[in-house]
Order: structure tokens, then sequence, then C-alpha cells
């Protein structure tokens, strides 16, 4: 639990909650493990989740061409959180051995509105991610 707490901690957009709020939404997320070289998300397929990388390094590619390496408290899915079914913009791939914590779009949903002092950093997080996005 620590370990996810830290690497939420490090999610800038979640930065206005309290400690206590960190720890429930710690509990609400579910952990996955993927081997190093497999893939965790698809360019283009559907997405309905957002991760936070707790343990390890992955990459993330558009159009094949990689753009960088996330490691533990980076996230990717911010998309997915606000539109629920749009396509993934990028992939990801497991570097080494990866643990993340995961969570539907609709479990966060519901988070948000529990908590809107996080509305307005995530929607400038998902605003700078539609921006860096090539061809977007």
């Amino acid at each position: 639990m620590a370990a996810d707490i830290e690497a939420l901690r490090k999610v800038t957009f979640l930065a206005p909650l309290s400690d206590r709020e960190i720890k429930k939404l710690a509990k609400s997320m579910t952990e996955r493990s993927i081997p190093a070289g497999h893939p965790v998300v698809s360019e283009g397929e559907g997405a309905i989740a957002f991760f936070v990388v707790l343990q390890g390094e992955a990459t993330v590619s558009i159009g094949g061409a990689e753009r960088r390496t996330l490691g533990p408290g980076d996230h990717f899915g911010e998309i997915a959180l606000v539109l629920g079914d749009a396509p993934r913009t990028a992939s990801v791939t497991a570097k080494t051995d990866v643990l993340l914590g995961a969570m539907a779009s609709w479990n966060f949903k519901s988070f948000v509105a529990e908590h809107p002092e996080v509305t307005w950093p995530l929607l400038q997080t998902v605003a700078k991610m539609v921006a860096d996005t090539p061809g977007a």
C-alpha cells in the first residue's frame, strides 16, 4: 500500500487530495503485473482504464516511434478517464517487469464527482496530453 500511495502522490492532477483520499483511491485500484517485453496497451485500441506505474519501467510509442520511458509515479490513460471509450493515442510496452495500478474510467468518474478539486488539474493534464500527441 505505501508504494501505491507514493506513486499516486506523484500524479500531478491528484495533488489536491489529502492523504486519506489518496489511500481511498489506492484501495479502489487493482494491480496488474506485466512481464518485460509485453504490451500493456496498444495504440488505436479501445480504452477504458487509467494506469499508474508502481514499479518498473515501460516505453511509450506513437506510430511505432518510441517517445519516452515511464517509471514509478508516471501515468497513462488520462483520456480514457474523461472519454471512457476513446481509442488509445499511444502504445505502452513493459520495458522491465512492471507493476501497475489500474482504475476503470467509470470508477474514476465517481471518485472525481466526490472530489471536484481534481477536475481542473485533470483537465489540464488531458489537454497537455492531447496537445503533445502528433496529429491531434
